[in-house]
């Protein structure tokens, strides 16, 4: 009655640890931990729940429970994709993108991942028409042309109450937002179908494409489990995701087209606390510092050449709603040039082009008093904000400080620069 604690994203999938059967991993078994009290044992899983009109279903591990419609669950398609149960045609591309180095670097399965250990694991899926309370259970990704691009995995606590997701796509196919479209319609379908409290994922905190996954379907990060995972003979440590269905809904109906109205405004007492609480996602946070950090900075400047940074910031408002921040250290007597200190545009609100058109803002305020350079700064790591200043006409000035590339961009050039394309 344990339910493992290895639900790893690496390389565009999750690893999952706790597997007695083999089917999902390999075999090998990652570092367990109890399931919440109010979880009966899979024996012990109810079927009254789910009506008295539709025959009990018998699962692999001998769970009877009742579907919620006939095959009401599989097959089910996105504007590109079709998740459906798997088949024994899919086994020679299976086993291929499991042996794949960017796929299996940190899974525990057993490699060679041969065709027998893919057969044995779809033999497991025969006759499949959804999550099976109890169980890991593997689904097939297919394209729009009806190739296998990769799989999903599921499970579902004995009530069907608490659900563990986990992807792959094999690399042929990655870039193309395909693990984002399937995980998030299988989100989807686990709350809207079977009425699921609540959808979790753990990953791997050096993963940050597979965290960026979960980021962009609305997941919330709920903290580190130190060591908790052992991988290949190694302890590592966990990061954990989750999302309610209120939170998925909001999710999705949150604003995504350009505002028709971005504004600075100063930060007030009026205000002060509701920009504390604007927040990029988790894993941005190595590239963009919290909140909290920002008015510690701002409170208690850096000394720079025996005297303070000046700060100057505020708050970025589209269509009348708080959104982001902006932060300048101002050009001084001293500091000859402004140097944009932090940009943060609240994860709800990303991918609207607000920060691009908060930087044209901050270039017309720097215009204004006569300043005609904008200096900045970025690390240089996957999944860092280089491309995005670059786009807006950033360019390195050979500098590094502290680590990071310092760029540069001319006043004039900032003002001109198109943001129809700018992702944040």
């Amino acid at each position: 009655r344990q339910l493992g604690d290895r639900h790893r994203l690496i390389a565009g999938r999750l690893e999952i640890g706790y597997d007695p059967k083999g089917l999902v991993t390999g075999g090998q078994i990652g570092h367990p931990v109890s399931l919440p009290p109010n979880e009966r044992s899979v024996k012990e899983a109810s079927a009254t729940s789910a009506g008295p009109n539709r025959p009990l279903v018998r699962s692999a591990s001998g769970v009877e429970w009742q579907p919620v419609g006939p095959r009401s669950f599989l097959p089910f398609t996105t504007e590109r994709l079709t998740v459906r149960a798997m088949r024994p045609s899919d086994v020679t591309t299976f086993a291929t993108y499991r042996n794949l180095p960017d796929v299996a670097r940190y899974q525990d399965w057993e490699l060679p991942y041969t065709r027998d250990l893919a057969h044995q694991l779809i033999d497991e899926m025969d006759g499949l028409s959804g999550p099976r309370p109890g169980e890991w259970v593997q689904l097939a990704i297919d394209d729009i042309d009806g190739s296998l691009v990769g799989d999903l995995a599921v499970f579902v606590d004995a009530d069907v109450r608490m659900a563990m997701i986990g992807y792959t796509v094999d690399p042929a196919h990655q870039g193309l937002g395909y693990a984002t479209e399937a995980a998030g319609a299988l989100v989807d379908r686990l709350f809207d179908r079977l009425h699921v409290h609540r959808v979790a994922a753990t990953l791997d905190p050096a993963n940050v494409s597979s965290a960026r996954v979960l980021e962009r379907l609305g997941f919330r990060y709920e903290g580190r489990g130190v060591k908790a995972a052992y991988v290949r003979g190694e302890w590592a440590d966990d990061d954990r995701y989750a999302i309610l269905a209120d939170e998925r809904l909001a999710w999705r109906e949150r604003p995504k087209e350009p505002p028709s109205a971005v504004r600075l405004v100063e930060i007030t007492p009026d205000n002060v606390y509701r920009v504390a609480r604007l927040a990029t996602h988790h894993s941005q946070q190595r590239f963009v510092a919290t909140m909290p950090q920002s008015y510690t900075d701002a409170l208690v400047p850096e000394i720079i050449d025996g005297h303070p940074l000046v700060p100057w910031m505020r708050a970025i408002e589209a269509d009348g709603e708080l959104v982001g921040f902006v932060m300048l250290a101002a050009r001084t007597d001293v500091h000859l040039t402004s140097y944009l200190w932090r940009l943060l545009v609240d994860a709800r609100h990303q991918g609207r082009g607000i920060g691009a058109r908060a930087l044209r803002l901050v270039g017309e305020h720097l215009a204004a008093q006569g300043d005609t350079v904008l200096e900045t700064s970025w690390v240089d790591a996957p999944g860092g904000p280089e491309g995005f200043y670059r786009k807006l006409g950033f360019e390195p000035t050979g500098e590094i400080d502290d680590g990071e590339i310092v760029a540069s961009i001319p006043i004039a050039r900032l003002l001109s620069a198109s943001v129809d394309h700018a992702e944040v």
